[in-house]
């Protein structure tokens, strides 16, 4: 007999995927034909969401001298796409709730394509109009969505519409509580995408996590289409090799290759490759490294590295809003360099895909996490599905970056059976899609043991991990039990131990003292 929770949990997930209009992220994004959508949009400030009600997507015109509308996009408050409503006004600096965008555009296709809609992200959940009608719906504010458009628009003056919502809920990642500003608005790149009927929609190309001179490979049409040829070329590597799809219309292959040069943060070597099929073509630069763990050592090309890190958030202090774009992306990044780091954390969710290719161009090795932070709902079957959907729009996007050394599960969590279910199933769905990156999470549970006079932490959960990372403010939060030279930490003994955030003591002009 089927239980009840059992079915409620079916329910709650078919709803969520209903909801969320949720389509295969096409790969790369920024290789392809696109028309930015980016620069001035008009807006409504809807302060009691009366919007959807009187269906302002519409944007109706007075006919008579006896009409009335309320609302009317033209002639009035224009905002920045990409950024973040609350450094544009003052008004919204800590506004939370519904602001209403709008702009127009023309859109010429040619006979046999397809076009998409694609945000980089829009904070925090969000629902698009186009010509009057709702065609999607994506809710998390730092990965990206699109809705396939083309039979939906007009060759000129389509009206689009993006209803964007910043209100935090308990149900939400993060949730109602976290350390950083709550953005809203569209704070990503918007583009309008190109592709041929039958388009190379995702691949992901990586050296084996083990061997030098292998090559895995795996490419995905848009289709199911069998029988066609997929072509894979690395030119300065001397690679071509032909391929054909299987019924799914995907094909995998595994390689040698010879003189390959690995990146590493001293040598961020990338190579061009280029993937064709019948009617497509995408080229990108993707660098090959090994990684994994050996005891408790974390291995990059067969040697034990050292990491240097730092975290930062995704925001620019001069204008106090939302990092964007390339330039913004520079200037971060630089600050990180002069530090002397080879590694970042990017905290507390997935940044800008400016971001991750600048850094890996820069030789930077990248912890990204989604916002799984504190007090999130673990026994809500419905958040669960959203972190999971998340997850994995993080990993589609950023796959191919080699860059990408950890993917980050969650950060200071407390230890209890939904929350033990809830980080397993990230664990499980990131490693169904990808295995060449190490799963970590931030832990804030270490404590002093009197009794033995070290700092141990109690949760089973780490073994579920392939690099345990721990936050701990001494000095800060926590006075220091013994003075630092003497400090004894019995953490996550037989596992690579990062310490993930730390608490700095000393007061300016004082002495510091050592941590």
């Amino acid at each position: 007999m089927i239980s009840r929770s059992f079915i409620m949990t079916v329910v709650i997930i078919c709803i969520a995927i209903s909801i969320s209009n949720a389509q295969q992220l096409i790969a790369n994004v920024y290789g392809r034909n696109t028309q930015s959508l980016n620069g001035k949009w008009d807006a409504i400030i809807d302060l009691y969401d009366q919007g959807r009600k009187n269906k302002i997507y519409l944007n109706k015109k007075p006919e008579g001298k006896t009409d009335f509308y309320e609302y009317a996009f033209e002639n009035g408050l224009r905002l920045n796409v990409p950024s973040d409503w609350n450094s544009q006004l003052p008004e919204l600096k800590y506004y939370e709730g519904t602001v209403w965008y709008a702009r127009r555009f023309d859109a010429a296709k040619m006979p046999g394509e397809r076009l998409f809609l694609y945000f980089g992200a829009v904070s925090y959940r969000c629902r698009i109009y186009l010509n009057g009608q709702e065609i999607g719906r994506h809710e998390g504010g730092f990965t990206p969505f699109q809705v396939e458009v083309t039979n939906a628009v007009k060759a000129a003056g389509n009206f689009l519409v993006v209803e964007a919502n910043n209100t935090r809920t308990k149900d939400a990642m993060p949730a109602m509580a976290f350390d950083w500003w709550n953005y809203g608005g569209i704070t990503r790149d918007v583009f309008l995408v190109k592709t041929p009927a039958v388009f190379i929609e995702d691949y992901f190309v990586q050296l084996n996590k083990y061997k030098t001179d292998q090559v895995d490979a795996r490419v995905q049409l848009s289709e199911t289409a069998a029988n066609k040829n997929i072509e894979l070329n690395i030119p300065e590597l001397n690679v071509k090799q032909c391929l054909t799809t299987d019924q799914n219309g995907m094909v995998s292959v595994s390689f040698k290759v010879k003189n390959l040069e690995r990146w590493s943060p001293a040598f961020p070597k990338l190579y061009k490759v280029i993937i064709s099929s019948e009617t497509d073509q995408v080229e990108e630069s993707i660098g090959f490294r090994n990684l994994y763990v050996k005891g408790e050592d974390i291995y990059l090309n067969d040697q034990p590295i050292f990491l240097k890190a730092t975290s930062f958030h995704e925001e620019i202090p001069q204008r106090q809003g939302r990092a964007f774009s390339e330039a913004d992306a520079a200037m971060l990044l630089s600050e990180a360099k002069a530090l002397g780091c080879n590694m970042i954390r990017l905290a507390h969710y997935p940044q800008n895909e400016h971001t991750i290719r600048l850094a890996e161009k820069m030789g930077f090795l990248l912890w990204e996490e989604i916002p799984v932070w504190q007090g999130i709902d673990f026994e809500n079957n419905e958040t669960r599905v959203k972190a999971g959907n998340m997850i994995r729009e993080m990993v589609i996007r950023d796959k191919n970056r080699c860059a990408l050394a950890f993917w980050g599960v969650a950060n200071e969590t407390q230890p209890s059976a939904s929350r033990n279910g809830f980080l397993k199933y990230l664990v499980q769905t990131c490693k169904s899609m990808d295995t060449s990156r190490l799963i970590t999470a931030a832990f804030d549970l270490v404590r002093f043991d009197k009794a033995k006079q070290q700092f141990v932490m109690d949760d089973p959960f780490i073994k579920e991990l392939d690099v345990v990372a721990v936050n701990k403010y001494m000095g800060w939060y926590h006075q220091w039990p013994v003075s630092p030279d003497k400090a004894i930490w019995n953490v996550a003994k037989g596992q690579p131990l990062i310490i993930s955030e730390f608490g700095g003591k000393p007061c300016w002009g004082k002495r510091a003292m050592p941590i």
